[in-house]
């Protein structure tokens, strides 16, 4: 079962997100607009917002309108042990 395709969103999120990890940008940084990353990744507006959509859920950047989308961190918070005690109830 984990070698079922991954949709390009997803890819492009994991890539990104690797950047970010690598500094590039850094914690603080902007990341390229939509338009200039479709042409970076050669893939569609669409994919390009779900990707950013994507490492907004990830919590790893933010957009602010008309400003663009910055890096707030370079690795998703990490689940605690409290969490999964919690659920465990």
């Amino acid at each position: 079962m984990t070698d079922l395709p991954q949709y390009l969103y997803m890819e492009l999120a994991d890539r990104i997100a690797a950047e970010i990890k690598a500094g590039s940008p850094p914690v603080g940084g902007r990341l390229p607009g939509e338009r200039e990353m479709t042409e970076i990744y050669s893939v569609s507006i669409g994919t390009v917002r779900r990707a950013v959509q994507e490492l907004r859920d990830r919590g790893l950047v933010a957009t602010l309108p008309i400003k663009g989308t910055y890096v707030i961190r370079a690795e998703p918070p990490a689940t605690t042990d409290q969490d999964d005690d919690a659920s465990r109830g």
